[in-house]
């Protein structure tokens, strides 16, 4: 995963908005929203709220027959997020959005455009550098025709500042992973990984596994592990001091690596590490709060600690979850 930046709050939630083609690509339209739902599911009030767009509004279908209503798309839009979803085709003239993304732009929102998106706007819009990346099928068209901005990197994805090009399919939930990181904690984002079973967010500049050939991936080995013994030890914290000597670090180059990599310490993603999943086990099963609290290591203090962390006691959630109904 990228390093994080500071974590950006604000009262009401995050507005995202995605553009959808015709016959779009659905495990990539799946990996932003499951990731958005996710994060919203964890938190006591919602991160982020989406709605769904397209050139001419109205139903649109993904190319495995499931689809979607959507609204018709609009230049002065107030979301500070646009992901555009393409459709196994770059040449479809609805992915022809050079306005519509200027548009954004314009306003400071961040650009997604996946895999085929990205492709047309790289076409489109030729910078002669490789600060891009598209699906590898993608990018073996654009060689094929000859085309200069077929030049770029075979990276999961690419941020420039402005726009982030992906190469789509299963990277759309690293991707998603990553930015939900500008709003959440570390601690938060791994939670939301693991309620969807995935093991390891990639860093963006991690290579697409192309044609047969499986490409090294580096990670940091150490801190990997330290991140598995916390989690392998949630009832009963281990002490800082025995986890650096498990992994064979010292506690500063630890530190540095926390800091380096997720923007936190380790004493501090341990502890919201273990105050995400008690909220895990607050939502989804019977135990009384005084058992959560034992479960996650809080023997002492948990509701003050869950209140300074999620903004709401843990009753309280209690009592929204019983009135409402949860539902995965």
């Amino acid at each position: 995963m990228t390093k994080p930046a500071p974590i950006v709050t604000k009262a009401t939630p995050w507005c995202v908005d995605i553009i959808l083609a015709e016959g779009f690509v659905l495990v990539e339209l799946s990996g932003v929203v499951e990731v958005l739902r996710m994060a919203n599911r964890i938190n006591p009030g919602a991160l982020f709220t989406w709605r769904f767009l397209s050139r001419h509004g109205g139903y649109v279908a993904s190319r495995s027959g499931l689809g979607t209503q959507t609204g018709a798309i609009t230049l002065r839009s107030e979301a500070e997020y646009l992901f555009v979803i393409g459709n196994s085709n770059a040449d479809a003239p609805e992915l022809s959005l050079g306005s519509v993304i200027a548009a954004y732009t314009y306003r400071k929102a961040k650009v997604v455009l996946m895999s085929e998106a990205a492709s047309r706007y790289i076409s489109e819009h030729p910078t002669g550098s490789a600060a891009h990346t598209t699906h590898w099928e993608n990018r073996a068209v654009l060689h094929e025709r000859g085309d200069p901005s077929g030049e770029g990197t075979y990276a999961l994805a690419v941020d420039d500042g402005r726009i982030v090009t992906c190469a789509g399919m299963g990277a759309a939930v690293d991707l998603t992973l990553s930015l939900v990181g500008n709003h959440m904690s570390a601690a938060g984002v791994m939670t939301v990984a693991d309620i969807l079973l995935h093991e390891k967010i990639r860093d963006f500049k991690t290579l697409q596994p192309f044609g047969g050939k499986r490409l090294t991936i580096t990670g940091d080995r150490e801190l990997d592990q330290c991140i598995e013994l916390m989690q392998a030890h949630m009832e009963e914290p281990l002490p800082i001091a025995e986890l650096v000597a498990r992994v064979g670090l010292s506690s500063r180059s630890l530190e540095r690596r926390f800091h380096r990599r997720l923007n936190t310490t380790p004493n501090t993603y341990y502890r919201e590490l273990r105050l995400n999943w008690a909220n895990n086990l607050l939502l989804n099963t019977t135990m009384t709060i005084r058992e959560i609290g034992l479960a996650c290591g809080f023997p002492n203090g948990f509701s003050s600690l869950y209140r300074s962390f999620f903004g709401v006691t843990p009753t309280a959630i209690r009592q929204k979850k019983q009135a409402a109904g949860h539902v995965r």
